[in-house]
């Protein structure tokens, strides 16, 4: 047994095509095929239930994946533990963030990351936030951008800023012409929301929970970019993190953006996580530190004002 048999493991687990999983692999398919059966002859079980069209891992391969992913992601550790003793700040670091933070937030940081970190490389991970927890805990980022609050023990957790939410109306909608909105204010109002999945989903949900709102259900969105349009098209109102709402994302005339005025305004909080016996502690608590220093006037909420095209100023 060998890594590169626990690699064709992992890549077969993920694809769950052999043809697949040998191209990720970068080997022939009866390579990858051929391992796979010494490796199961090594351990002496079937770790591969094989059919015409897919394939299924048996409790025995899932195990085996497992505990793969965790031997793997330990080598990644002593590799990059390797290449810190020569440059701290050099290698590579695997961040994971979620869909409705990153367009937003990525464009504001990127740089400042950058001037800060010149020899670091930066990949980064868009998904929901339970696959990036799963990718997390199974070694395969390094860390990740999350809302909080976060319940997992095993996770070293950094608070780095608060994001309030805006509620963006139609033009002609009833409340158009306010300046401001309350979490009272909502109590007769049926928001858009995301789908499942989504962790500003949950948030929303609990915005309406707090203010008596209620979900206009008929319809879900897949992004922030939807709900925008279907705001814009008149179909109802929903809410928006700040950073959605700032440039560089374009605007339009059809929308107007409402901050909260309550004294507690409805918001997220934004953390970066880590395991907690990551080796590589110091540089992610450094990372976590640029997103921190986010200027203040990025995080607030825009005053009442109908959106306007670019190119109409």
């Amino acid at each position: 047994m060998n890594l590169r048999d626990l690699q064709y493991l992992v890549a077969l687990a993920e694809h769950r095509h052999f043809g697949r999983a040998a191209a990720a692999s970068f080997v022939s398919q009866p390579t990858l095929s051929t391992q796979i059966r010494k490796l199961e002859e090594e351990l002496g079980v079937v770790l591969v239930e094989r059919a015409p069209r897919k394939v299924m891992l048996t409790p025995a391969g899932e195990e085996m994946v497992a505990r793969a992913r965790r031997v793997l992601a330990e080598v990644e550790q002593m590799k990059e533990a390797a290449r810190r003793t020569q440059d701290p700040e050099a290698g590579s670091i695997r961040l994971g963030i979620f869909p409705t933070l990153g367009p937003y937030l990525l464009p504001h940081v990127m740089p400042r990351l950058r001037r800060r970190f010149p020899r670091l490389e930066l990949l980064l991970v868009e998904e929901k936030t339970p696959v990036l927890l799963e990718r997390l805990q199974q070694g395969r980022l390094d860390a990740a951008l999350l809302a909080l609050p976060l319940h997992d023990e095993q996770l070293h957790v950094e608070p780095v800023f608060e994001e309030p939410f805006v509620l963006a109306v139609p033009a002609g909608h009833r409340l158009a012409d306010a300046s401001s909105i309350t979490m009272d204010g909502l109590a007769d109002e049926r928001l858009l929301l995301l789908e499942d999945g989504h962790c500003l989903r949950d948030q929303a949900l609990d915005v309406c929970r707090l203010s008596g709102a209620s979900e206009k259900s008929e319809f879900r969105a897949t992004s922030l970019e939807t709900l925008r349009q279907m705001v814009a098209a008149g179909v109802g109102v929903t809410l928006l993190p700040t950073l959605a709402v700032k440039p560089p994302v374009a605007r339009s005339r059809d929308i107007r953006l409402l901050p909260f005025e309550d004294a507690d305004p409805p918001s997220r909080r934004i953390g970066m996580a880590w395991r907690r016996s990551s080796a590589r502690a110091g540089i992610l608590q450094e990372l976590a530190g640029v997103f921190r220093s986010l200027p203040p006037e990025l995080l607030a909420p825009p005053a009442a004002a109908v959106e306007q095209d670019a190119a109409t100023g």
